[in-house]
């Protein structure tokens, strides 16, 4: 069965502080300052702060609790085949200082609030906030019941390939074991991006047995 697909608030592009030869070096392949994951670009740009810097989401502009959102100038280039072999985006991932304030603010943007999850982690309770942002899953990750000051950041990735056993050979050095993931039936390797000059976590994942989950 066939899940349609809310594009109305699609993850278009993002725009990361990096060299692009770093990306090339986890395995993506870059063109002209740009690669494409799927649907959504992912510009690249030294000149940039570190990090994710913005992320242009369809129907979304402006600071939303401190996450920069806004349009992003991509080139017009075919996707093309990465040599992790990562196909398209999973996970988004924002971290917030206070995740009800930050769930409330996307929300009150237009997001849907599709699940949440809690689970205790280092004598805390962690909770995730699921949305979606056309085809990728906005994960918000935080501490429950906590309400500290500072804005919400843009912080990391989780990609899927198509196979990730071959995708941990091909990489090497560049990155972890492969491991079960916390959801079900699916497996993570993580890419050891701080020793390839990647100013954002990455993670490699198996595919969605069904991609309408989140």
């Amino acid at each position: 069965m066939t899940t349609s697909i809310d594009r109305s608030h699609q993850l278009r592009a993002i725009l990361v502080g990096d060299e692009p030869s770093a990306w090339e070096a986890a395995g993506f392949t870059v063109t002209e300052g740009s690669l494409m994951i799927g649907t959504t670009a992912v510009v690249l740009d030294p000149k940039m702060p570190s990090g994710i810097c913005r992320a242009d989401i369809e129907g979304l502009g402006g600071d939303v609790d401190g996450l920069p959102i806004g349009p992003i100038e991509t080139p017009i280039d075919p996707p093309r085949d990465h040599r992790n072999l990562v196909r398209r985006f999973d996970h988004l991932v924002v971290m917030s200082p206070s995740i009800q304030r930050t769930s409330d603010a996307l929300v009150e943007a237009g997001l849907d609030l599709r699940r949440t999850r809690t689970f205790p982690s280092g004598g805390q309770m962690r909770r995730q906030d699921f949305f979606w942002l056309g085809d990728v899953i906005l994960e918000l990750v935080g501490i429950d019941g906590v309400t500290d000051d500072g804005p919400a950041s843009l912080w990391g990735l989780a990609l899927e390939c198509d196979d990730l056993d071959t995708a941990v050979i091909k990489l090497g050095d560049g990155v972890g074991p492969a491991k079960d993931a916390v959801q079900a039936d699916r497996r993570i390797a993580t890419i050891r991006t701080r020793e390839l000059g990647v100013s954002v976590p990455i993670a490699l994942m198996s595919p969605h047995a069904r991609r309408g989950d989140v």
